[in-house]
């Protein structure tokens, strides 16, 4: 999300980058939709930590902010991207800083009440998903005077974050190779958009499908139940209990 006033040429993003970023977060809230959402607006709180309601609350934001930055250039609009942008930047880093916080307090909770087989396997998650999504974001950051570069990093770095969504999915679907293709799903349709827009697929696209299938659910599931995992988890446990 642009950061300062740069000579950005004033042509207009195409919609699709619209459409994909409202696909984004329809993933992310499909996701979340029966074990989260569902049961605030029918006015079923969720019994959770008042931490975890506000991380969920600061990541519906940033995926509205992502929209909204998508239809600002899509609409000509090159000047509020910029401006609201300027904010984009804290509030991504935000994002970074919020979701290590729940995850590793959840991990401090967990171990204090006596389950730290779940407390270390759970903590997995929230770190690699920002160790992933940081560096991308601080890419996209970087790459603000690129706009080609710096919208499909930015497409890249929110997919990043799908995971723990998508994953919510698998009682619905039949294999793990689903969960990767829906996972997937966005890159998939940006570089099929590429080709056929440009009869090349950007490399970032590339990049990010391959980091897509390193990083998978499956690869992630035996990550976390890996030895060298448990040892990092046991000795992080050592100072909370």
């Amino acid at each position: 999300m642009s950061a300062q006033t740069i000579a950005v040429p004033r042509t207009r993003t195409r919609g699709f980058y619209v459409a994909l970023a409202v696909l984004v977060a329809a993933l992310a809230l499909a996701g979340f939709w029966r074990s989260y959402f569902a049961s605030l607006l029918t006015g079923n709180v969720v019994e959770t930590l008042p931490l975890v309601h506000f991380h969920i609350a600061v990541y519906v934001g940033w995926l509205a902010l992502f929209i909204a930055q998508a239809a600002f250039a899509a609409a000509g609009r090159i000047d509020l991207h910029v401006k609201i942008g300027r904010f984009g930047m804290g509030y991504g880093w935000f994002v970074v800083a919020i979701g290590l916080l729940v995850g590793c307090g959840m991990f401090v909770i967990r171990v204090q009440a006596g389950a730290e087989a779940e407390a270390i396997g759970r903590l997995f998650g929230p770190v690699l998903d920002m160790l992933v999504f940081a560096p991308l974001f601080a890419a996209a950051v970087h790459s603000r005077r690129k706009p080609e570069l710096h919208k499909r990093l930015m497409i890249l770095a929110m997919v990043t974050l799908l995971v723990p969504a998508v994953s919510r999915m698998r009682p619905f679907m039949p294999s793990l190779v689903l969960v990767q293709l829906v996972w997937s799903a966005p890159i998939l349709l940006a570089m099929a958009y590429d080709y056929a827009k440009r009869r090349i697929v950007h490399p970032i696209y590339v990049f990010g499908l391959v980091l897509l299938l390193v990083e998978s659910p499956a690869v992630r599931a035996a990550a976390r139940a890996s030895q060298p995992w448990r040892g990092i988890g046991a000795w992080l446990a050592g100072f909370v209990k």
